[in-house]
């Protein structure tokens, strides 16, 4: 029996290529995949359950589609993702109008799974998390067709004190080179022009299969994809980027300088607490490293505040840190406890009230970092991605130092008709706090 089936992703990118495999899964299977909830037979919320803000968005989308079934919209909901596998049994119990809650190792069986429940109700289906991505499954491009992420590997091994994925997804597993290889190719022959690298810190990657560090091998293959033109590699923890990683980012042109290093803070004793393997000095002289070999390079990091026993003083030190360094993109989160993670039984919990005032400072700080690094590049020229038209004259695109939907954006303004997907030199005339606006270089004058 065909179906009407709409997927809604939330979360992470890591998430998001589970998801597609799952639409790719459906549709082979004969459904029909549509992004009109209102007139599915089968909703699926594919959720997160990171940290608690994420948790509330998870329900609260599940909430809403349930009351599209008490209208007899649709037939069948279906949870899936990180809160699926965290709380299986709670949401069973609270929320009776899901039908099947898929744990993050079942994601695969989902065509299975929605055969059964024309039979049968209230499917709990949790598989061990020691599975790798099968590369004979399908896949169904959700990002626009000119981007799409390659997942490396699923899964952590590092253990960090706050943080709950290691009992989500399982321990570090690498994928094959020759399977990554065989799926960036197929990305590229799609249209694919950009390619992102992602996995829970990528820079482990090849350790667990190979015994040693593949990932500055694989960019060098991904590189030699003619039909790409730029390769974004995220989550990077910098206790594990080596010099080789940067030189090879350094010598390939579609590679790029892009660093997203996730460091959370900058005192060792937090540090130590987060189970972070790595200290202010080594942080800063692998920062100094990467500017050293790549001056235009761009350094995102995301750090946490309010984090248990963080004291005014740690604090101070962390905005001297960030004023110090001048991070391209930060992002700032306050601490989020979490059941089931070391960090929620450490002493000295910190008021929400504080964790707030603290990002909404450090976030102060960095927005007038961003703004004079904005300035700087008026007068500069840089290759934009089109990404779409927002009006007559008017389109937004990315430069290299923009991640797809997480950083910036550039306002082009020009009397051509642009191609979505197409790059294009603009010359930037004006600034803000994260956005650029420029013109198109042959019309700057």
């Amino acid at each position: 029996m065909s179906l009407k089936i709409a997927l809604e992703s939330l979360g992470c990118s890591k998430n998001l290529v589970d998801a597609e495999v799952m639409l790719g899964i459906l549709k082979n299977n004969g459904h029909r995949l549509t992004s009109n909830f209102e007139q599915a037979d089968v909703i699926i919320v594919n959720t997160c359950g990171f940290i608690e803000s994420a948790k509330e968005e998870s329900i609260n989308a599940i909430l809403e589609f349930a009351q599209y079934k008490e209208k007899g919209n649709f037939k069948i909901l279906i949870m899936t993702g990180c809160l699926a596998q965290r709380y299986s049994n709670e949401l069973k119990d609270e929320i009776p109008e899901i039908d099947a809650i898929v744990g993050t190792g079942s994601y695969s069986k989902i065509a299975d799974i929605i055969k059964r429940l024309t039979e049968e109700k209230n499917i709990v289906e949790l598989d061990e998390l020691d599975f790798v991505y099968d590369e004979t499954l399908p896949r169904y491009l959700s990002t626009p067709s000119y981007m799409a992420y390659l997942k490396i590997a699923e899964g952590c091994n590092n253990h960090c004190t706050y943080c709950i994925i290691p009992k989500l997804r399982g321990k570090y597993r690498s994928r094959k080179i020759e399977d990554l290889l065989k799926e960036a190719k197929s990305l590229a022959n799609q249209g694919v022009k950009e390619l992102v690298v992602i996995a829970q810190d990528t820079t482990r990657y090849g350790i667990d299969l190979y015994g040693e560090e593949k990932l500055s091998y694989l960019l060098r293959e991904l590189s030699e994809i003619e039909e790409l033109k730029w390769i974004r590699v995220m989550y990077s923890y910098p206790e594990a980027l080596s010099e080789e990683i940067i030189r090879v980012i350094s010598e390939n042109k579609k590679i790029c300088s892009y660093f997203d290093i996730p460091i959370q803070h900058c005192s060792d004793r937090i540090l130590k607490l987060m189970n972070r393997r790595t200290t202010k000095d080594d942080i800063k002289q692998k920062i100094d490293l990467i500017r050293k070999n790549i001056p235009d390079a761009v350094l995102r990091t995301s750090i946490i505040v309010g984090f248990p026993s963080e004291t005014e003083e740690e604090f101070d030190e962390l905005k001297e840190f960030v004023k110090e360094v001048k991070f391209d993109r930060l992002g700032v989160f306050a601490y989020s406890k979490e059941e089931g993670t070391a960090a929620a039984k450490l002493e000295y919990q910190i008021s929400d009230n504080i964790k707030e005032e603290r990002r909404e400072e450090l976030m102060l700080i960095q927005q007038k970092i961003s703004l004079k690094k904005n300035r700087f590049k008026i007068g500069n020229v840089y290759e934009v991605l089109v990404e779409e038209k927002l009006e007559d004259n008017v389109y937004i695109g990315r430069t290299y130092q923009d991640a797809y939907e997480i950083d910036g954006l550039v306002y082009v303004n020009t009397d051509k008709e642009l191609e979505i997907g197409s790059f294009v030199d603009v010359k930037i005339n004006n600034a803000l706090e994260y956005d650029l606006m420029g013109v198109i270089l042959d019309e700057s004058c």
